[in-house]
């Protein structure tokens, strides 16, 4: 190690390379194909009428200087490619410029992408993965030894990432006090996965259990970050962990892919492999890792403000390039699960006897028979503001007429969208949209029924509807 490289972490900054180029995909492939109906010309949330009241300033992005959606499938398909050329390590076969300038190409893309998501990319992960996207310009190729700031400034996003999720728990919902928010979490999370359901009826004392070592890794743990080795791998070991528990336990897109990427990235891998010998740093790459340390550094001032602040902020950007940010999620946990049926008829006026037939989706719960599958890190947009919908109509205000309004016209776009549609000939005359009551069944039920959840009608949420 000299005092600006160490080649101990070329293994892991290997793996956290590829590993972060793989979701740089997955990302990419989403976008590309659920955009159209999202954000596209004649989706929910055109592009277009967003840039034409946003200035630029706060939505800095390629496409202000052209939209089409051509061009944003283009762009989209464009950053999978470069993603793809990453993980087969194309970076490695280019100079240490070229490296640079290839990882920074999927970043700008993405922020483009980002910035005209609107509602649909407003979650934490999308400002994580730009972060960490940015940093990643800076790690190097095998020209230079992984540099030691840099590898600093991912610890740093890491311990905000953790810490923040701790205090915000701390500081939000009593049931993380009294170690007992896994009563409900794994029933009330936004997306269930295929295993969730077990989760939910571990035992009590087990939960307590989980969200006491929850307090643990995200309160204690993040400091022991930036202790010497062996402690830091210990302490990113034990992050990777808990990581995990959470991918088996739940679909949250490539959030916990991307902590345990950065936690890879503290790992002391020397055990494993050899490092080679790797030549000092250029002078020029020295000065820029620099300046990009001093840039951290001054806009980290604002997220450390917010993480002592007792009105702490989570999954908040504090400037349009997502380059420092603050973190954090369910402060507050939901004791009952709601969720939105919407439903169609063909009947010119429809009645309660009507022939009503329900749209299934992806990865939200809905046909009570049906286990939920494995997405992650692959994000349903859709299906999870349809999670959000269900806790207040005021998250659907700007998009779900628009959706209403796609699936009486029968558009191919939403429709794909969607696991099943029940009027594969022609839409339907009108659509009603109703609020149920979901809870797991019991194994007891399980065993009698087949259904893994049980429903109770509670609301409507939209009167039926049709086309003017």
């Amino acid at each position: 190690m000299n005092w600006f490289g160490t080649c101990d972490h070329w293994l892991s900054r290997l793996v956290f390379q590829r590993g972060l180029a793989a979701v740089y995909l997955v990302a990419f492939a989403g976008a590309a194909l659920q955009f159209r109906a999202l954000i596209g010309e004649r989706g929910m949330l055109p592009v277009p009428r967003f840039l034409a009241r946003v200035p630029w300033r706060r939505a800095p992005t390629l496409f202000r200087l052209h939209y089409s959606d051509r061009f944003f499938a283009g762009c989209a398909w464009t950053g999978a490619l470069l993603a793809a050329a990453l993980l087969a390590g194309v970076d490695g076969l280019l100079p240490l410029w070229g490296a640079m300038l290839l990882w920074l190409a999927p970043w700008a893309l993405y922020l483009s992408i980002v910035n005209v998501g609107q509602t649909w990319y407003g979650f934490g992960w999308e400002s994580l993965l730009l972060e960490v996207g940015f940093l990643a310009v800076f790690l190097g190729n095998d020209e230079v030894a992984p540099p030691v700031l840099v590898l600093f400034l991912a610890r740093w996003v890491l311990f905000r990432l953790e810490f923040g999720a701790g205090l915000i728990k701390m500081r939000g919902d009593a049931c993380w006090r009294k170690l007992t928010c896994l009563y409900f979490h794994h029933e009330t999370q936004p997306m269930p996965g295929p295993l969730s359901w077990f989760f939910h009826h571990l035992p009590r004392p087990l939960h307590r259990v989980e969200a006491a070592a929850n307090h643990v890794t995200q309160l204690v743990v993040p400091f022991l970050l930036f202790a010497p080795q062996p402690v830091a791998t210990v302490a990113a070991a034990s992050m990777i962990v808990t990581q995990l528990w959470l991918i088996l336990s739940g679909n949250f897109a490539w959030l916990n892919w991307l902590t345990v990427l950065l936690a890879v990235l503290a790992l002391d891998l020397t055990p494993l492999h050899a490092p080679p010998a790797l030549p000092p740093a250029p002078m020029g790459y020295v000065v820029v890792v620099l300046a990009l340390t001093a840039l951290v550094a001054g806009l980290s001032l604002r997220p450390v403000r917010n993480l002592l602040s007792r009105r702490q902020s989570m999954n908040r950007s504090y400037d349009s390039l997502h380059l420092v940010n603050t973190y954090g999620a369910f402060g507050t946990v939901g004791r009952i699960r709601q969720e939105i049926v919407i439903e169609g008829t063909t009947d010119p006026q429809p009645r309660a006897a009507s022939d009503w037939r329900a749209y299934e989706f992806k990865g939200k719960p809905g046909d009570p028979r049906r286990l939920p599958r494995q997405f992650a890190p692959y994000h349903l947009r859709l299906d999870w503001m349809m999670w959000f919908a269900a806790l207040s109509p005021a998250y659907a205000r700007p998009w779900f007429n628009g959706l209403v309004e796609r699936l009486l016209e029968g558009d191919r776009d939403t429709l794909r969208l969607l696991r099943h549609c029940p009027f594969p000939d022609a839409p339907p005359a009108h659509i009603r949209a109703r609020v149920y009551r979901y809870r797991y069944t019991t194994w007891r039920e399980l065993r009698a029924t087949g259904a893994w959840w049980e429903r109770t009608y509670v609301r409507e949420f939209l009167p039926p509807t049709r086309l003017r």
